[in-house]
């Protein structure tokens, strides 16, 4: 097999397989729930810069699109459906950044404390005949309203960086939610359900 640099292999005898194009260790272990082991895994390295006047549904959709079409435009190995996922964090039409800084962590849960919010997982599959499938899944999450405490514990524990709103739903971040409308596996960062779906569009069989 031939892949792009940066690529990581892994044996198969299917005739149409499965790139991830993504390095999250939540969205391989969400595939894998459902029993699928991608072929490979390829960083989607794009320009996240948000456009002007972008929704964050359109943010998400766009994005995802145009990771799959980098990865597909780079692999050189047998017939694949390219997957890409974007995760967006929203209030109102405002998108949270990824945090990168325990700072944007600080800052993205006081917005979010006692207060309702948006997330959004944006997926994409290019199949073999090169067409770019799209879906997004949108689930409606309520934070308690947190104490300064809870916002510097949180922030100590280093969870929320790398992180979309600053948080991870998986780990101590769930006990902040009182309200979840929607699904779960979205907010981790992959909706499972509309996944497998878009991937037997595609052409992958799973």
């Amino acid at each position: 097999m031939t892949s792009p640099r940066g690529a990581l292999p892994i044996a198969s005898s299917k005739t149409v397989q499965l790139v991830l194009a993504s390095e999250s260790p939540r969205r391989q272990a969400l595939l894998a729930q459902a029993g699928i082991a991608p072929d490979a895994i390829v960083a989607a390295r794009v320009d996240e810069t948000i456009h002007r006047n972008e929704t964050p549904r359109r943010y998400g959709l766009r994005l995802a699109a145009e990771k799959a079409r980098a990865v597909a435009h780079r692999w050189e190995g047998p017939p694949a459906v390219i997957l890409a996922a974007d995760t967006v964090v929203a209030c109102g039409r405002r998108i949270l950044p990824k945090a990168e800084s325990a700072e944007d962590v600080r800052r993205c849960l006081e917005l979010l404390s006692g207060r309702n919010h948006t997330v959004l997982t944006a997926i994409a599959a290019q199949g073999a005949d090169g067409r770019v499938r799209t879906r997004i899944v949108e689930t409606r999450v309520g934070f308690q309203r947190l104490t300064d405490a809870d916002i510097e514990s949180y922030v100590r524990c280093s969870e929320g960086l790398g992180k979309a709103g600053g948080y991870a739903v998986q780990g101590r971040a769930e006990i902040f939610v009182r309200r979840l409308n929607g699904s779960y596996s979205n907010v981790v960062g992959l909706p499972l359900r509309e996944t497998v779906t878009l991937l037997r569009t595609s052409g992958y069989p799973c």
